[in-house]
């Protein structure tokens, strides 16, 4: 069994987060770089059988495309001529940062760990997963 990779995809850095082999738990999995990200990929594809990839897509209020769309379809576009084989979704990001940092303060960080902006990019990621696979598990019942 595969596993879902989430991408939260950053200007300066990109939030990674990865699923059980069973598709059940949203595991935080790193941040690194959003230079290196095509690097980080391919090292993980060659030793994780990863089924499927969910990229967070920055919507505003009204559903229309937030400007953060300008750095994130190339991507996105890049990432199907690398890997065509590759199921990719995108999903609503909207509040993950603001979810993310007050997970950090529900789970007792002090103040100068939420400040670790990695840390929150990884911590997205992990929320976007989990709300990807809930929303597939409550379309499949």
């Amino acid at each position: 069994m595969g596993r879902i990779l989430a991408i939260d995809y950053g200007k300066k850095r990109v939030g990674l987060a990865v699923s059980d082999p069973y598709k059940i738990i949203a595991n935080k999995l790193a941040t690194v770089a959003t230079h290196t990200i095509w690097d980080f990929l391919q090292t993980f594809f060659q030793n994780e059988q990863v089924d499927e990839v969910v990229v967070g897509y920055p919507l505003q209020m009204n559903n229309q495309a937030s400007e953060a769309v300008a750095y994130i379809n190339p991507f996105i576009k890049k990432f199907r001529i690398q890997y065509p084989d590759m199921h990719l979704e995108i999903a609503d990001e909207r509040f993950t940062s603001k979810m993310a940092f007050q997970t950090m303060i529900d789970g007792g960080l002090k103040k100068m760990a939420r400040r670790d902006k990695a840390m929150v990019d990884a911590i997205s990621a992990t929320i976007i997963l989990q709300g990807y696979m809930e929303q597939k598990r409550n379309k499949n019942k």
